[in-house]
């Protein structure tokens, strides 16, 4: 069986994928073997794979709220755009929950011009500077121009006096994020440059969803009880993570969910970051 990927390119059905995948969401091989029968049954020759990723999610959401966020943390992820400022504040939280303070949207000034920085983390009080390329549709990779272009923006603000943290920071070392992936010339660059990188899959052991999933770090953005534009009133009252609701009800009331609504997304929220 053929089917079309999102950059347009054509493969094999993998059965196994898509199983995996779906353990990936929390739920029991039971519930995923049930799934990937009904798939089966409907894909047919030449189908997307949005269309079987549609499926399965809504396959999934029957039999468990927490399991479908889960299983839609990339897209979730995706509606943190369309310019990437609040995937800039999903990050800065990255690094708080890892030990690191941090702060967002910063303007600096290096030795030739001015920077705007995304995120700037200190631990031990060593800074580093962090800039996340965000991309809205999973198929862009960023390219080896990016961590050229970024290594200059360090370079020229590196070794200088910053007011960041403390009156005289000096920023020490440099990220890439991206909610993506990067090409083998942009990652070789980067270890060539000492830039260190983080994307959806790399490093492999403590990549981007590792990360988020070790953390409990799901954005609001995963959750399948809120709308849309429920989701982006949230956003932005700085209400970033969907732990972050758990014990503060009163911002789902706020927004104007019901009593009955209110306790269904903290449902979910409490199941999707196991705090039941």
């Amino acid at each position: 069986m053929k089917i079309v990927k999102h950059s347009g390119s054509i493969v094999d059905f993998n059965r196994e994928k898509l199983k995996s995948s779906l353990l990936k969401s929390g739920a029991d091989k039971k519930v995923v073997e049930e799934v990937l029968q009904i798939i089966e049954k409907q894909i047919y020759e030449g189908i997307s794979t949005k269309k079987i990723y549609k499926l399965a999610f809504n396959l999934l959401k029957k039999s468990s709220h927490s399991h479908a966020a889960r299983y839609n943390l990339r897209t979730a992820i995706q509606l943190l755009g369309p310019a990437g400022f609040f995937f800039e504040k999903f990050i800065a939280r990255l690094f708080i929950s890892e030990g690191y303070l941090a702060q967002t949207n910063l303007f600096l000034s290096g030795k030739c011009v001015g920077h705007e920085i995304d995120v700037a983390i200190m631990k031990n009080n060593y800074v580093e500077m962090v800039e996340c390329k965000f991309h809205a549709k999973s198929e862009t990779n960023s390219d080896v121009k990016v961590p050229m272009y970024i290594l200059s923006r360090y370079n020229d603000l590196k070794d200088r006096n910053h007011l960041i943290f403390t009156e005289k920071d000096k920023i020490s070392g440099c990220w890439i994020v991206t909610n993506n992936r990067f090409t083998a010339d942009a990652m070789a660059f980067a270890h060539c440059s000492g830039l260190q990188l983080l994307s959806w899959d790399y490093p492999e052991k403590v990549s981007l969803r590792k990360r988020i999933d070790e953390g409990q770090l799901y954005p609001i953005t995963c959750l399948t009880t809120l709308t849309l534009a429920e989701k982006d009133k949230l956003l932005v009252q700085d209400i970033i993570l969907a732990q972050e609701i758990i014990n503060n009800m009163e911002v789902l009331e706020q927004i104007g969910l019901s009593p009955i609504r209110v306790k269904n997304v903290i449902k979910e929220a409490s199941e999707l970051c196991k705090y039941i």
